[in-house]
């Protein structure tokens, strides 16, 4: 599939989408197209109550939607809150210096994740995050995932806001 048509057929899909779940889903099937993605999530914060909601999971039996986590102000959290970047890790290894969960990361898979900060009035609103194997998050797909999903990500935590 090439970009414009995914492009496209997600821009299609957020048209049409009536439930915040519909939007997520456009946005995973983007991923899923341009970049890759064995786990999608995303992640909305609130720094008042300095506490993470899980907002959407390609994996709800492993990584349900129900509940919140509270925020660690760790070397992570420096580069996606602090500093609006992307946080990639390609090894497991990586992932389990700043995620308490890279036991079941490791378990579904997964090691290698690529952290997409979703910014809204120079707020960090949410992260979408996409893993996959290990050292899967070339240079190339990072790339990628930052020049081709920052504004399909912005558009679609909009559309599941208000959807909400």
């Amino acid at each position: 599939m090439t970009r414009n048509t995914a492009l496209t057929q997600f821009e299609q899909a957020l048209s049409a989408a009536v439930t915040s779940d519909q939007a997520y889903d456009a946005l995973c099937d983007l991923t899923k197209a341009l970049v890759g993605v064995k786990l999608f999530t995303v992640m909305t914060v609130d720094m008042k109550t300095e506490l993470a909601r899980r907002a959407y999971t390609s994996d709800p039996e492993n990584y349900p939607t129900s509940g919140t986590k509270p925020i660690t102000r760790n070397s992570w959290f420096a580069i996606v809150h602090d500093l609006h970047e992307c946080f990639v890790a390609n090894t497991i290894d990586d992932i389990a210096a700043v995620f308490p969960d890279y036991e079941l990361i490791n378990s579904l898979g997964c090691q290698s994740v690529v952290n997409l900060p979703v910014v809204i009035s120079g707020t960090l609103a949410a992260t979408v995050n996409i893993l996959h194997e290990e050292g899967y998050y070339s240079e190339e797909r990072v790339h990628c995932a930052k020049e081709l999903l920052a504004l399909p990500s912005l558009a679609t935590l909009c559309v599941a806001l208000r959807l909400s």
